[in-house]
């Protein structure tokens, strides 16, 4: 009986060449791809992406990724301060000589990333769960970590090999088999692997302690990221599903390999020198950052959404929780009842399917599953014309009744309010949602001139004060308690000691 491998080649001769051209250049490109990396002295496959690519890629998407997370944040201090820390941990990693840069992001969610060639970022939302320099300082050689480790090119490369190879199997195979190859190189692109998490992380606590920094800030940190996920599951209704609100998801790390990165990077001869923790003058740096928001992207206070920019303001009801994206803004609430609020999206023209439309033709024109929307009305809310229709929508989760709302600001925008509800809850949802609808209106100039996001601010404590005695001095309605908490690393239990600098969340 003729086995698999020799069924390959028994194909007709025409093949051979092809499969044969196609493998020699997979194991050429995988010998001559092979080198020892300075930073994590092992040998590793990055043949397809040279170390001039890699910062041709870098500077490539540096733009996008500024468009995706509402640019740079605008506070020349901040930004002259996260560069001046990263060079400074740069400059005792094995690229001491590769040009950096820090950028930090306009953006709530607490996140870091590097691209390749030495671009690195962190957002300001992770700048404010921070306490300390050392805290930034492990988050920021992390990502070093990953760039001198060319983690990307290693992906990358793998996936290249792979595709090239699937195509080898796929020509050999056809059908389902060349799918899963290429599959599989599509996933080596999805994320860093626990094994590159773990030597970013050594490599992170390497640079920490040739800077002077406290190793252990590495650990400390990655626990209030852990307790900022849980309460943001919590916020949303979930939780038990904290992992949906990490980034943990494209950052596969756990405490113990932290310390055990820790350890590791002590055993390859890093000396905690000065064991520097900087927790007064980071502080002092980020005292009065914006939180929650800003002018430009809108920010969220309970469940009202303000922004000044748009001049626009609406109101969600009791039990609802904002949430706002680059996309859209959206409100969940029970049985997974949500409120989205976007503008109509451009067309491939540049312009959008309402230009020139009535809010009431514009919505006969909408489709839910192929199906109109019905029950056209036009009305007026606050001034602004408007209409209202409602569709069914089936999910995985069961019918839902949808009602959208069209509102025309001026002749070249249109907002659309979305409400969903399982036809069980549509009913008792309908005034909640009424109410929500003509709370939408315009801010004045002057309304919009003065109105400020919520901010950092650092206090000290003082004698008699209490976490709970603290959170209510915020701006926040839902588990307020808990948000100061983990904004100051606080375990359940634990009360600030008097004379302590924390952080609070105060209106301006």
């Amino acid at each position: 009986m003729m086995t698999p491998f020799r069924a390959f080649f028994s194909r007709p001769p025409s093949w051979r060449p092809v499969v044969a051209a196609l493998l020699a250049l997979t194991l050429a490109t995988g010998v001559g791809g092979c080198s020892t990396n300075p930073a994590t002295g092992r040998s590793s496959f990055t043949g397809f992406m040279s170390e001039d690519k890699e910062k041709e890629v870098g500077r490539e998407e540096h733009p996008k990724i500024l468009k995706e997370f509402g640019g740079e944040y605008p506070d020349p201090k901040i930004r002259q301060y996260v560069q001046q820390l990263g060079e400074r941990l740069a400059r005792n990693s094995e690229m001491a000589d590769l040009k950096f840069t820090f950028t930090v992001l306009n953006s709530d969610i607490v996140n870091a990333f590097a691209l390749p060639g030495g671009f690195v970022y962190v957002t300001r939302g992770l700048m404010a769960l921070a306490s300390s320099e050392a805290e930034l300082a492990g988050v920021i050689g992390h990502e070093i970590g990953h760039v001198t480790a060319r983690h990307t090119a290693q992906r990358y490369s793998a996936a290249m090999g792979a595709s090239i190879l699937s195509t080898a199997v796929g020509v050999l195979l056809g059908g389902p088999f060349g799918q899963v190859a290429n599959a599989g190189a599509g996933m080596a692109l999805a994320g860093y692997s626990r094994e590159q998490e773990f030597e970013a992380d050594t490599l992170g606590v390497r640079y920490l302690d040739r800077t002077g920094f406290d190793d252990n800030a590495m650990a400390s940190f990655l626990s209030k990221m852990q307790a900022e996920s849980a309460l943001s599951a919590e916020l949303a209704g979930k939780g038990g599903a904290a992992d949906e609100f990490s980034i943990m998801q494209s950052h596969p790390r756990t405490l113990d390999r932290v310390r055990a990165a820790t350890e590791e990077a002590r055993k390859q001869g890093a000396v905690n020198a000065q064991a520097r923790v900087g927790r007064d003058e980071y502080l002092d740096i980020i005292d009065g950052m914006g939180w929650g928001g800003d002018r430009d992207n809108g920010w969220i206070v309970n469940r009202e959404f303000i922004h000044p920019g748009l001049r626009i303001r609406f109101e969600v009801p009791s039990g609802f929780r904002l949430f706002n994206s680059d996309v859209n803004v959206m409100a969940r609430g029970q049985n997974g009842a949500r409120i989205i609020f976007d503008r109509v999206p451009r067309n491939r023209s540049g312009g959008t399917d309402a230009d020139g439309l009535a809010p009431a033709d514009y919505v006969r024109k909408l489709r839910m599953n192929n199906n109109p929307f019905t029950g056209v009305e036009a009305i007026t809310i606050n001034g602004l014309q408007a209409a209202t229709a409602v569709a069914a929508a089936q999910t995985q989760d069961g019918t839902f009744d949808v009602r959208m709302v069209a509102i025309r600001i001026d002749p070249a925008t249109m907002y659309r309010l979305t409400f969903l509800s399982k036809r069980a809850d549509t009913a008792q949802l309908s005034e909640p949602y009424r109410r929500a609808t003509y709370s939408f209106r315009r801010l004045t100039e002057r309304e919009a001139q003065s109105a400020q996001p919520p901010r950092i601010r650092v206090v000290r404590v003082q004698a008699g004060d209490t976490v709970e005695s603290l959170a209510q001095r915020m701006p926040i309605a839902d588990l307020p308690a808990s948000r100061f908490r983990v904004l100051n690393g606080l375990a359940p239990g634990a009360q600030p000691k008097a004379g302590d600098r924390v952080k609070i969340i105060a209106a301006q």
